[in-house]
């Protein structure tokens, strides 16, 4: 019998995070509780979030194909948008993933509770299901999986179906004329994407100087050159004063030095400022768990909480808020509970924005390089220098690599361009191999392919591209 076959646990949150702990726990023989708001496993991620946006990027990115094959000599007849039909499409694909978490649960012996959970004390949860039945669990060790939810702007809010989270922007329930997107984030440009590819006239406002806070200005220009095509307009250095709510929609009022018409009105407006970990959760203060000033729950390398008998996993324990970040968490905080020998410290941990064009990254950026006066290495190889990317039209993207300069191993890794998101993973895996710039350079990358764009800008680091001409040595800045 496995040593930890004794063992009960339970899981709070049947997201990425937490269906991974939960089905990690049982493979290890324990004994297993996941609890979740919804009827299968799933959370945000496959119900609200990651999934049916993906969906509806990639009608998005049909109908932009269409649009540019004009331009290639192939034409076709206006597309015809049935959203009703979209809309089913979309909830399928989310049924389907769901609906199959549903079922590695029984096979996997997981007892799934279709309710809420809160605290009676460190080892002790109160049930309440959906069903309206209640009942007291004791466990040996509990894991917060519990999420986060869209944040709101106070002085920004309305009881009304024109204002919208990105929870209601998913659920598409029309398309408006018109729709302000408030926040320049990767969500409200991937749903700003959507709706300005469904025939919807999409501005943005960003209070900042520029799209996607954080991210390396390089990275994001392509994508800005384009958001400035398909959206109405977008403000930066600018705020949301106000807004009021009237027959023909949702008048706003606009502040800062670049606004230009100071008030306008909007069929809908979707606020999209980011997200708040969901920790206030009931009965918490009957246990140790400390909760920090920003609401994510205090946690160690093995994602133990300050109370030893409950661990806690993804957004409620701070950022980056990401599914992927989630899963490796609960699988570390389970084989902890297992007695292993782990800690959660990855080098690198990937950001993906699914706009058109993609960007994505890992590992040190430039501008937090910048920040923290860390001396690098950057090797640019552009895409219009890439075979593949001329076939497929799509020349506006570029390959980063970040480098230590005595060393010359990879610190991180950006890339702008279409499938971004699928590339970026071998820049995660040559970090966490700690590979040189030399190993990539070496590692053969079949042609024609987006992928060597990760070699070439290897081999602009030496100056030895076969496609670009960069004399000397070091890399580009």
């Amino acid at each position: 019998m496995s040593e930890t076959s004794n063992l009960r646990i339970a899981v709070v949150g049947g997201g990425p995070g937490g269906y991974a702990a939960a089905f990690l726990a049982a493979d290890l023989g324990m004994k297993v509780t996941l609890i979740d708001p919804e009827p299968n496993p799933g959370g945000v991620c496959l119900y609200r979030g990651c999934i049916p946006s993906k969906a509806l990027l990639h009608a998005a990115s049909l109908l932009s194909e269409f649009r540019r094959a004009k331009e290639w000599g192939i034409e076709f007849g206006e597309p015809k948008i049935e959203l009703g039909r979209l809309r089913a499409w979309k909830e399928n694909v989310v049924k389907k993933l769901t609906g199959g978490l549903g079922q590695l649960s029984k096979q996997r012996k997981v007892e799934y509770i279709h309710g809420r959970a809160s605290f009676e004390n460190s080892n002790t949860l109160r049930m309440t299901k959906s069903n309206g039945a209640e009942e007291s669990l004791s466990f040996d060790r509990i894991i917060v999986a519990t999420g986060s939810r869209p944040a709101i702007i106070p002085s920004l809010q309305l009881d009304s179906p024109r204002l919208m989270d990105s929870t209601a922007a998913l659920e598409l329930a029309e398309i408006p004329k018109s729709l302000l997107v408030i926040g320049g984030g990767y969500i409200g440009l991937e749903l700003g994407t959507v709706y300005a590819a469904l025939g919807c006239r999409v501005s943005v406002v960003e209070m900042l100087s520029g799209l996607l806070p954080g991210a390396d200005r390089d990275l994001v220009l392509p994508l800005q050159k384009r958001m400035e095509k398909i959206f109405d307009s977008i403000l930066l250095n600018s705020t949301v004063a106000a807004i009021k709510e009237e027959s023909g929609g949702i008048r706003v009022t606009f502040e800062g030095a670049e606004v230009q018409e100071r008030e306008k009105v909007f069929d809908k407006v979707l606020v999209s400022v980011g997200r708040k970990p969901n920790s206030e959760i009931s009965g918490l203060e009957n246990t140790r768990v400390r909760v920090g000033a920003k609401g994510f729950i205090q946690v160690n390398k093995q994602l133990q909480t300050d109370d030893p008998a409950i661990y806690a996993i993804g957004d409620v324990v701070g950022e980056p808020m990401l599914a992927h970040k989630a899963s490796h968490e609960g699988r570390t905080a389970v084989e902890a509970i297992a007695g292993h020998k782990v800690a959660f410290e990855p080098n690198a941990i990937p950001a993906v924005v699914f706009t058109d064009p993609e960007i994505a990254w890992c590992g040190l950026t430039e501008t937090q390089a910048q920040k923290e006066n860390r001396e690098i290495k950057i090797a640019k190889f552009p895409w219009a220098a890439s075979g593949r990317a001329m076939t497929l039209d799509r020349t506006e993207g570029m390959t980063k690599l970040i480098f230590d300069p005595q060393t010359e191993r990879v610190l991180g890794v950006g890339i702008v361009g279409a499938g971004a998101g699928e590339l970026i993973a071998e820049g995660v895996l040559a970090m966490e191999m700690g590979a040189l710039a030399k190993d990539i350079a070496l590692s053969i990358h079949p042609h024609p392919t987006l992928s060597e764009t990760i070699m070439e800008a290897a081999e602009v680091f030496f100056g030895t591209s076969t496609d670009i001409y960069r004399p000397r040595k070091g890399g580009a800045g």
